[in-house]
């Protein structure tokens, strides 16, 4: 197995086992997916291994939905796509996992390409999919996205930056920070997905990123906190839903998506082909793109995956000017891309 181990995230990597929650009684008024959820779960039962890289809450809000109206028990391991990954390919003798959910598309490509997941083209809402972001033959759905932009301290920065380029100027030096591609899927997402629509002219803003002394910070959240406490002024390429969520907190941060567009990360699920539990698998991505889970998504400041849910407290999808990325390129020039990058900005 040959799948790239570059991830995303900032959830601690933990195994853990989620209780069923106590939800009391069903709304009346409940959709057909969740009907058939409910009816599939009589004949449901025993367990279902996810793989999930975070955001944390959202992983348990989704866990407590699934339980309750299945009476599956989801054994969950929480961490970045990387981790995720590395834990893939350490147990490909011994496979464990049934569901992984990623945060990065071209990840999913890659499981696909390698055999390592299985089709599932009769799950129910796919059709209401973003086709760009989820497989044709149903192997990988994504659920949710994030997309990517310029994240700012609002305490240090009166006049935010509105372009990639602007990042280059004096007035930015050494106040920048951009996470690592090798620790963040998203991030390298937007390079990769920069440099697909750009060419290897592309590679000029990075290398000028880094003569303006752009610093290189870990994965996401480690890139952000700097710039929440105000030790840093900006993060390059952050993460919209991070952003929103310190926002809502009080945190003195805000986006800009940049006017020449963005990359969005899409965070597509699959079941794997070696899964024990395919039945509670199939039942799980039904709930993944069910109403229900689709609003704990919105209401994480993600991005649905569906197209008819509008995201809640963030800008929506149709608002955000968009780069037009070849995914195909992401997903065969990704490991190379990641290596090159942190050759750049060691």
């Amino acid at each position: 197995m040959s799948i790239s181990l570059f991830g995303c995230g900032n959830a601690t990597s933990n195994s853990q086992t989620i209780e069923p929650a106590n939800t009391g009684q069903a709304a009346p008024e409940e959709t057909a997916t969740q009907e058939a959820l409910q009816e599939t779960g009589n004949a449901l039962g025993g367990k279902l291994v996810l793989y999930s890289a975070g955001p944390q809450k959202l992983a348990d809000n989704l866990i407590s939905g699934f339980e309750a109206q299945t009476g599956v028990k989801v054994e969950m391991f929480q961490g970045t796509t990387g981790k995720i990954l590395a834990r893939l390919e350490a147990e490909k003798g011994n496979p464990v996992a049934d569901v992984v959910i990623l945060a990065s598309l071209p990840s999913a490509q890659s499981l696909k390409a390698e055999g390592l997941t299985m089709a599932y083209p009769d799950a129910v809402n796919s059709d209401n999919l973003n086709t760009e972001w989820s497989d044709a033959d149903g192997h990988y759905f994504s659920t949710s996205a994030s997309a990517l932009g310029i994240v700012y301290n609002t305490n240090l920065v009166s006049n935010p930056p509105q372009s990639w380029s602007d990042l280059e100027l004096p007035e930015w030096k050494d106040s920048v920070n951009i996470p690592d591609p090798t620790l963040s899927g998203s991030a390298l997402d937007f390079i990769t997905g920069y440099l697909s629509v750009k060419g290897e002219g592309g590679w000029s803003l990075f290398e000028n990123y880094k003569a303006n002394g752009v610093a290189m910070a870990g994965a996401n959240q480690e890139a952000l906190d700097p710039v929440i406490t105000g030790a840093k002024s900006i993060v390059a390429a952050g993460v919209d839903y991070m952003t929103y969520s310190a926002k809502v907190k009080g945190e003195p941060v805000d986006i800009v998506y940049p006017a020449e567009g963005t990359v969005v990360s899409p965070r597509p699920a699959a079941i794997l082909n070696s899964s024990q539990n395919v039945d509670n698998a199939k039942a799980f991505i039904d709930y993944l793109l069910s109403d229900e889970a689709q609003k704990l998504v919105a209401e994480a400041y993600l991005i649905p995956g569906r197209e008819d849910v509008e995201a809640e407290g963030r800008t929506n999808l149709k608002d955000i000017p968009l780069l037009p990325v070849d995914w195909a390129w992401m997903n065969d020039h990704g490991d190379e891309t990641a290596a090159r990058f942190s050759e750049v900005f060691k």
